[in-house]
């Protein structure tokens, strides 16, 4: 595929993984007690309420072309979650963190089911296109859950793990968020991310070959 081709196909998913994603936790903390994010417009399946320029469309676009569509990353507006509205704010923080990866691991789903149809319909005029856009979509959807699984703060798999430790250990936990994101872009750079991570992709990936029977 060219250029063009590629960023077309991979606009959809890519665009719906990251920004469902936030939206997915949205409605988790408004389920939980915290409007928050209501209040200020950001419960929506639009996702342009949720898309961040640089980090929905321009770093998705760049990485997914230098890397010639074998990785892709980015992000969407942060939803706004003010943790202290909640009815039980340490132990609701564990479902309002692991709604977005949730919200990934269904279109994973909804992407494989369409993959299954179009590899079972060749007579469909776009079953080629649907099945990279497919394929696109399940590879987003597992890197985005997986990496946001990881137990470091920010990301919700550290938030869910500052739910389920005791007080005292959840906040000294909770004190590492200040060095999250460069701690993540350290793992990145020096390649330590991808050997964390390809274990587990490689394991949703088989799990989905095996429901879908790819």
């Amino acid at each position: 595929m060219n250029v063009i081709q590629t960023l077309a196909i991979s606009a959809l998913p890519v665009i719906f993984a990251i920004t469902l994603h936030e939206a997915a936790h949205g409605y988790a903390a408004r389920h939980f007690g915290d409007p928050t994010a209501w209040q200020m417009g950001r419960i929506s399946l639009n996702p342009l309420r949720h898309i961040d320029p640089i980090g929905t469309i321009l770093v998705p676009a760049l990485i997914l072309l230098v890397s010639a569509g074998g990785l892709l990353f980015g992000w969407a507006k942060p939803v706004p979650v003010n943790f202290g509205n909640l009815r039980r704010p340490k132990q609701d923080m564990l479902w309002v963190a692991a709604a977005g990866p949730g919200a990934n691991l269904v279109m994973a789903l909804f992407w494989a089911l369409l993959l299954k149809f179009a590899v079972g319909s060749p007579e469909f005029v776009y079953a080629e296109a649907l099945k990279e856009m497919a394929r696109v979509g399940i590879s987003i959807n597992g890197v985005l859950m997986v990496l946001n699984l990881l137990p470091l703060p920010p990301l919700d798999g550290g938030r869910i793990v500052v739910s389920l430790l005791p007080h005292r250990a959840a906040w000294k936990f909770s004190q590492l968020e200040r060095w999250g994101f460069p701690i993540l872009l350290a793992l990145l750079f020096f390649g330590v991310l991808d050997t964390i991570l390809r274990p587990f992709l490689w394991l949703f990936n088989s799990l989905i070959r095996s429901l879908f029977g790819f």
